[in-house]
C-alpha cells in the first residue's frame, strides 16, 4: 500500500477513508464535522494532520472505536491492508463486543397498536395534550 505525503502525515478524513472506517471520503468528512471523531482526546477538523502514534476515537452508530495509528495512507486498498493502518485497544474491543452482544439479545420494540386512532381516541389524545385530563 502506498504511503501518503512522504509517509509522515496525512489528512484525517483521507486516513479514515483509507482505513475503511467509512465507505466514502465525504462520509468520513461528515463524521468529523459532526464531532464523531476525536484525535488525541480533542475534537478534530477534517484537515487535521495525523501522524503515526496518534490516538483516534471514532463513533459509528452505537459503537466506539479507540485506535492507535500505526501507518499512514491516503489510498484505499484491500481490507487486509487497511487493518494494518491501526491497532484497536483491548478495552475498546471488549466494550464494543459486549455492546454488540447486549444489542443482539435486547428486545426489539414491537408496535402493538391497531392502526389509526378512532375519533374517540383522537378526542382523548387532544384532551390529554391540552392538560384537561382524561
Amino acid at each position: 500500500m502506498k504511503q501518503g505525503t512522504g509517509g509522515s502525515e496525512v489528512r484525517l478524513d483521507r486516513w479514515l477513508w483509507a482505513a475503511r472506517f467509512y465507505k466514502t471520503r465525504s462520509l468520513a468528512a461528515q463524521a468529523v464535522d459532526g464531532g464523531k471523531v476525536q484525535v488525541n482526546g480533542d475534537r478534530a477538523k477534517r484537515s487535521k494532520i495525523l501522524r503515526v502514534g496518534d490516538e483516534v476515537r471514532v463513533r459509528r452508530g452505537p459503537f466506539e472505536f479507540l485506535v492507535s495509528v500505526l501507518e499512514l495512507s491516503e489510498h484505499r486498498g484491500p481490507a487486509t491492508e487497511a487493518a494494518k493502518l491501526y491497532r484497536e485497544s483491548e478495552a475498546s474491543r471488549e466494550a464494543r463486543e459486549a455492546l454488540a452482544t447486549q444489542l443482539k439479545y435486547a428486545r426489539t420494540p414491537v408496535y402493538e397498536g391497531k392502526g389509526r386512532p378512532t375519533k374517540r381516541d383522537r378526542r382523548l389524545i387532544e384532551r390529554f395534550e391540552s392538560g384537561d385530563g382524561a
